[in-house]
């Protein structure tokens, strides 16, 4: 049995793999608490579309990190590492074991690797950005990122509007480039962890899996979520939280900008592309294990993982 102190537990993997179900299972078996790795979750009054555990869930199986920021706020990674840092040290202190679970791969990587300390989010640099976006496009947007910054642009896709957007956002905030930043890192946590990656091996089933999802939170009426969000009057799809797959094309068909049929490919087709990213990501995460949840057993699978001796934290380097 694992003991307080001896590492944390990481459940990554793509959206609609299972992670929080393995993680609540847990939960039963062991001394645990539950710490949420989602940018999405973070938000309340945004349940439905970021299929956050229900209130029943939540009370038998509470989650920290979840409905902390009201969506017109901001959050940054930086905040992430701390507040996880935090609530590990207090579950350790408690003598239980941290459990994070959550698909946000850069909100893992700020905490087990570190991060630069980057200036703070400027709203008027970022308007300016985006009304350049919107007229020149984010190609151009990237071109200027690789003449001032070639080693960020290498590492930032041009259809990743939002790192493209902070990394231009900080050189002109600071006059430093992310990658200047980057080198001035600060450590990342100090605990060995066990790392499990939750995901079916075929991707088709992963597919099918977003497809069924998408359509169990329409029939929640996910339409009325965010009509009421839009009613609020201070959200706009520039926002981080309205850049939550499916939002933004659920906020498009109440403008009259997609139908009910495009917005349910559009929302489906987004959520396998950020699927695809996070599965890029964990590519390269160090000593991962994967855990296929259609091979049956995933509880007594991960109990095995558990048994082995956690990773060194010292494999972690600066991105």
């Amino acid at each position: 049995m694992i003991q307080a102190g001896d590492g944390v537990i990481c459940i990554s993997g793509p959206t609609a793999a299972g992670k929080t179900a393995l993680a609540m299972a847990l939960y039963d078996t062991m001394p645990c608490e539950i710490i949420s790795v989602d940018s999405a979750l973070i938000y309340r009054g945004m349940d439905i579309g970021t299929a956050k555990p229900t209130a029943a869930e939540q009370a038998q199986y509470p989650h920290r990190l979840i409905d902390i920021c009201d969506p017109a706020e901001s959050y940054s990674a930086a905040q992430f590492a701390a507040d996880a840092t935090r609530l590990i040290q207090e579950t350790i202190a408690a003598g239980k074991t941290p459990l994070l679970v959550g698909g946000t791969m850069l909100y893992y990587k700020a905490l087990l690797a570190g991060m630069a300390k980057l200036p703070s989010a400027d709203s008027a640099i970022r308007a300016d950005i985006q009304e350049e976006a919107d007229t020149q496009g984010w190609d151009v947007l990237h071109q200027q990122l690789a003449a001032i910054d070639p080693d960020s642009a290498a590492r930032i896709h041009p259809n990743d509007p939002q790192r493209l957007m902070r990394a231009l956002e900080v050189y002109r905030v600071s006059g430093q480039t992310l990658t200047e930043h980057i080198k001035q890192h600060q450590p990342g946590l100090h605990l060995p962890t066990w790392q499990i990656a939750v995901a079916p091996a075929d991707r088709k089933v992963l597919h099918e899996r977003i497809a069924l999802r998408f359509d169990q939170m329409l029939a929640q009426n996910f339409q009325a979520e965010v009509e009421a969000l839009r009613a609020r009057g201070d959200l706009h799809l520039n926002m981080p939280s309205m850049r939550c797959v499916g939002y933004r094309q659920m906020w498009q068909h109440l403008e009259g900008e997609l139908s009910a049929a495009e917005m349910r490919e559009r929302g489906i087709i987004a959520t396998r592309q950020l699927a695809k990213r996070q599965i890029t990501w964990l590519r390269s995460w160090p000593e991962l294990t994967w855990l296929d949840p259609t091979e049956g057993h995933l509880l007594e699978r991960a109990h095995t993982l558990l048994s082995q001796a956690p990773t060194r934290p010292d494999i972690w380097q600066p991105a």
